[in-house]
């Protein structure tokens, strides 16, 4: 799959969430098949999802680097997926894969979502005003 589509697919799947009050995405193309993409997304309730990937789509999708970082109104962390190389000494069966729940220290294992899943997820904690 070339990069520019799989940006079009994260991009409809964006726009297709009623609950995604506004948008600021970036997609920086790095070759036919790798790309990075860096957004934050303003959900009706004030709560903020913070995200980036660099991904590469040569056969496969697979996400390199991935955070999904969510916010609520308050500027609190409700959770933060991410795929950085630390927490070894956890022992997670997911490494690097995992996810922080309401604190930086507050982590367990988790495999590797996609925005979608995330965004599913956001779509269960969305507090209407």
């Amino acid at each position: 799959m070339r990069i520019e589509a799989y940006f079009q697919a994260v991009q409809s799947v964006i726009d297709g969430c009623p609950f995604v009050d506004a948008q600021q995405i970036s997609f920086s193309k790095r070759g036919a098949t790798l790309g990075f993409m860096r957004g934050d997304l303003l959900m009706i309730d004030g709560s903020t999802l913070h995200f980036r990937e660099f991904v590469d789509t040569e056969t496969d999708v697979n996400r390199i680097i991935y955070a999904y970082h969510f916010m609520d109104r308050h500027n609190r962390l409700r959770f933060r997926y991410d795929n950085a190389d630390h927490h070894r000494d956890l022992n997670l069966p997911t490494h690097p894969h995992h996810k922080h729940i309401g604190f930086e220290n507050r982590i367990i294992a988790s495999p590797a979502p996609t925005l979608a899943d995330v965004l599913n997820e956001i779509e269960t904690l969305i507090e209407l005003p």
